[in-house]
């Protein structure tokens, strides 16, 4: 979403490197500059005017004026604005410190996401060791309710039986009572949407809120939809009082202009950001992470609370066994590969890793793709055990049958015994540091260490 965005400030930024001496007027060029790149990504005229002065009234000083580096002087601020813009280090965390069932209420106009995002919160809160109750009150859409029993079947999560011709005040609030009686600590209220607000809708979302008195109320506001997104929290917010914002879609390719406006016009945090349709695509926001990712600085932090979450400990224990005897094998390989895309996209794996998402611009699509990822483990799969066991018995007839199993050719299949025996060493030494040296191997990909 932020490519755009982050292009222009990156250009912008190596001339303010470059400037060995700062003034007034290099600096208001500058933020002209820095105006008309917020603007093209769509942030809110008000919120830019705000930022661009407080970027100037802090950048035109001595300190910055006559300072070693007054251009990273200027960056700096920049950076840290950007920040406070988002939110800053405001606790954007959700109010669970009461007493339980804590009755979580997710709003929003209808395609923004919302019982996706319900399901992706209950995975969210399964993780932290809570118990949720999924409520499906939109009996308005035909598949909502439906849609809901689906997800919660695949969370393996109970969800509250509903049908269209019941009321959704009385079906959220007999939820409420059930998920008392039933030791639910959380319970998460998928309510009706619209294509626009308007008069029915807020009066049944606040009759809503009226019966179930809940400890959050979520917005769900789509991110491609740009300035508008913020002019529906606005409307939202007026009428229900919201508690904070989930952004979905920020994996698309809008501009970025509702990521950066929303907090600042509504004066509500974002709480969470939807990265893609996958139920694991949702992260807790964090301003500072964000703002990294759009400057290109990337975000360590983030990949790593990842790579914890999804890299299986008891897998990388054997590896490491294995390593050690020097038993690596192609099997291995696949297993690591697997953890790795459950990581995310590729895309984003790398925009984390400082320095990398502009080298794979750079390379203009040498690095790996998920379609050579998948042929990968297409190759892989078309091997015996015995062949993943000990790839040096892969003769020719071998490669020939591989290839065909795999519709793929023989050079590919060469292609990646080769670099699978160059990578070996690579691998070796790293998974010696557990997960911190897988994330290590993923910032050598681009360089090809490993059998792409």
């Amino acid at each position: 979403m932020f490519e755009n965005l982050s292009d222009k400030l990156d250009l912008l930024f190596k001339k303010l490197r470059g400037q060995g001496v700062m003034t007034e007027e290099n600096i208001r060029e500058a933020l002209r500059e820095v105006r008309l790149v917020l603007l093209e990504a769509d942030v809110n005229f008000k919120v830019v005017r705000d930022f661009v002065e407080a970027v100037r009234s802090k950048a035109i000083g001595s300190q910055v004026l006559q300072s070693l580096a007054p251009g990273q002087q200027v960056i700096k601020i920049v950076h840290d604005e950007l920040v406070s813009l988002m939110g800053g280090d405001e606790d954007n965390s959700l109010n669970l410190a009461v007493k339980p069932p804590v009755s979580i209420m997710l709003v929003g106009l209808q395609g923004s996401g919302k019982t996706t995002s319900c399901g992706k919160l209950a995975r969210f809160l399964k993780g932290q060791k809570r118990r949720p109750l999924l409520v499906p009150a939109d009996v308005y859409r035909p598949a909502a309710i439906e849609q809901l029993k689906t997800l919660g079947r695949q969370l393996a999560l109970e969800v509250f039986e509903s049908r269209a011709d019941q009321d959704p005040v009385n079906i959220c609030r007999d939820a409420l009572r059930y998920a008392e009686l039933s030791g639910f600590d959380t319970v998460i209220y998928d309510t009706a949407g619209r294509l626009q607000i308007d008069a029915p809708l807020m009066d049944e979302l606040a009759r809503i809120k009226a019966a179930i008195d809940p400890e959050e109320i979520l917005l769900v506001a789509d991110a491609m939809t740009g300035q508008e997104a913020v002019n529906v929290a606005t409307g939202f917010n007026e009428c229900l009082g919201l508690s904070g914002v989930v952004l979905t879609k920020l994996d698309g390719d809008a501009r970025g202009g509702a990521a950066l406006s929303i907090k600042a016009v509504t004066g509500k945090p974002i709480k969470f950001v939807g990265l893609g349709e996958k139920l694991d695509a949702f992260e807790v926001f964090h301003a500072d992470r964000l703002v990294s990712r759009i400057l290109g600085m990337g975000d360590m932090l983030t990949l790593i609370e990842r790579a914890q979450s999804t890299i299986d400990l008891k897998e990388s224990e054997k590896l490491q066994q294995k390593l050690k005897k020097n038993e690596f094998n192609l099997e291995d390989f696949k297993v690591q590969l697997q953890q790795i895309k459950k990581m995310g996209s590729l895309e984003s794996i790398m925009g984390m890793i400082p320095g990398m998402g502009k080298m794979m611009k750079q390379m203009q699509g040498a690095q790996p793709s998920e379609n050579e990822m998948k042929r990968i483990e297409a190759i892989i799969d078309s091997m015996t055990m015995a062949e993943r066991r000990n790839h040096t018995i892969i003769n020719g007839s071998r490669r020939l049958r591989i290839a065909k199993g795999s519709g793929t050719t023989v050079q590919e299949v060469n292609q990646l015994v080769k670099r699978f025996v160059e990578a070996q060493k690579v691998v070796r030494q790293l998974q010696k540091l557990g997960p911190k040296g897988m994330l290590k191997s993923m910032g050598r990909l681009g360089k090809g260490a490993m059998p792409f």
